[in-house]
């Protein structure tokens, strides 16, 4: 397959009013054909997201605003990221992706200048955006330490002996 792939590196800059520092980052394979709702989809899953019940919205270095549309809030979004395909990203381009207006996890996207093959980087031709490479921790989606973290208490005890799951033994 020749190399018609983008490479599309994605560094989350922060979210819940904290800045990252080193950010945590992912390299993505995806095809021109993809839209910007898969990429949005395949960032958010690598990002360790998993209520995906939130807005989102990409903003290019034109200003241009992509989202998904809501007649009650026409002014969210200029283009739908369901119908546009990643052929409207400009190599090279700097762009941002933000989930989930309350908490605000923006992220600094740059497209590759080059073009890869996936089945030299990933091995498979993948139906969607796919990451390939990443680096750092990744926080969770709302803040929480364990599974039923209230914010408020201390971290639960850790197991004594043998394996355990969810703090059971």
């Amino acid at each position: 397959m020749a190399k018609t792939w983008l490479s599309i590196r994605v560094e989350l800059i922060g979210g819940r009013g904290e800045q990252l520092w080193p950010r945590p980052g992912r390299i993505f394979a995806a095809s021109t054909a993809h839209t910007l709702l898969d990429l949005a989809t395949a960032i958010d899953i690598a990002f360790a997201r998993w209520d995906h019940a939130h807005q989102h919205e990409f903003e290019f270095a034109d200003g241009t605003r992509a989202g998904i549309p809501d007649p009650d809030f026409p002014e969210l979004a200029d283009i739908d990221t369901a119908r546009t395909s990643l052929r409207k990203i400009t190599t090279g381009e700097l762009f941002t992706y933000t989930f989930d207006f309350g908490d605000q996890w923006t992220h600094q996207c740059a497209i590759d200048p080059r073009r890869i093959d996936p089945l030299d980087v990933l091995g498979i031709v993948p139906a969607s955006p796919t990451p390939y490479w990443g680096w750092g921790s990744i926080p969770d989606q709302y803040g929480r330490r364990w599974d039923d973290d209230d914010g408020t208490g201390d971290p639960p005890e850790p197991p004594t002996g043998g394996r355990s799951l969810a703090g059971r033994e």
